[in-house]
């Protein structure tokens, strides 16, 4: 009989330990886990490495709880608005370490962690200023044509955390829409938590799998949080709440504002529910007129 992997947001988060690397936001603006960062915000879970394509604003709002060492990301920021004030601060007074990746080298790094070999060989960072950065990658020789290669070293995660539609209480999960970097994040880390939209029963995820993105022995807990990945986009379900990363952005220019807002929407709510208290119906945010795809047959 399978083990059911069903927890509470609060005892999933509890098992990453400060001084872990944890993988978030991978799906570039789509289904970022912001339920689950904002637990580790309220645990106070700290000396943190993220790693990410694109966070949008969460990785920012972890960098303002102080809550990581080290960045390993292609950007961190507010796409609506530009820079994300914490992160800014953090890298100018030097109490954040960042590790400088294109979106393409840190899907490389995952890949070679989820396949398990040291390093993946890329042409795109030829000619950028990446190698004078730092030694992270390295120029070779390709020994079959003479080309020049970047080796792109492998990143595996302690933890990867995503958002997606359903999955049910044994970990298989249902995901449709940009995946980004996801899949091979999954694949590089150590252990994965997955926070769903609901839980379904085993049935509706063998009805349809070859929207199964990830399976039951990849999974340490999974998670239901509906509106978990507020205020991003999760593909038919809700659109992304662009008035937010607004006021996100207005609210948190100083350390002070910072505060006040974490207090406000993290620190001082219980939970998701408490969030969405705050945040008021978010309905407006469905999608109400859904594209449907074709129905197919897989037969008997």
């Amino acid at each position: 009989m399978p083990r059911e992997k069903r927890a509470s947001m609060s005892e999933a988060i509890e098992r990453i330990q400060p001084g872990d690397s944890v993988a978030l936001g991978l799906a570039l603006e789509h289904a970022i886990p912001f339920a689950a960062g904002h637990e580790l915000i309220r645990q106070n879970t700290d000396e943190l490495t993220l790693i990410g394509p694109i966070s949008d604003i969460l990785f920012d709002q972890l960098i303002g709880a102080g809550l990581v060492d080290r960045v390993r990301a292609a950007w961190v920021g507010n796409v609506s608005a530009g820079t994300g004030y914490r992160f800014r601060e953090a890298v100018e007074s030097g109490s954040l370490a960042v590790e400088n990746h294109s979106n393409l080298s840190i899907a490389l790094a995952l890949q070679a962690g989820a396949m398990g070999v040291p390093y993946l060989p890329t042409r795109s960072l030829l000619g950028s200023d990446v190698f004078d950065e730092s030694d992270l990658f390295v120029e070779a020789e390709d020994p079959f044509s003479g080309d020049r290669l970047a080796l792109v070293p492998a990143i595996r995660p302690d933890w990867t955390v995503v958002h997606v539609q359903r999955a049910n209480a044994y970990g298989d999960a249902h995901f449709w829409g940009n995946a980004g970097a996801m899949n091979p994040a999954v694949g590089a880390a150590e252990n994965v938590i997955v926070v769903a939209e609901e839980l379904v029963d085993p049935e509706v995820i063998k009805s349809d799998p070859s929207r199964v993105a990830i399976t039951r022995e990849q999974v340490a807990a999974v998670v239901e949080c509906p509106y978990g990945a507020h205020p991003s986009p999760l593909t038919g379900r809700y659109n992304r709440d662009n008035e937010y990363y607004l006021r996100y952005h207005r609210s948190t220019d100083t350390r002070a504002a910072f505060d006040e807002w974490a207090d406000k929407w993290v620190r001082g709510v219980d939970g998701r529910a408490g969030y969405l208290d705050v945040l008021g119906d978010p309905g407006n945010l469905d999608v109400s007129e859904p594209t449907v795809a074709a129905e197919v047959t897989y037969g008997r």
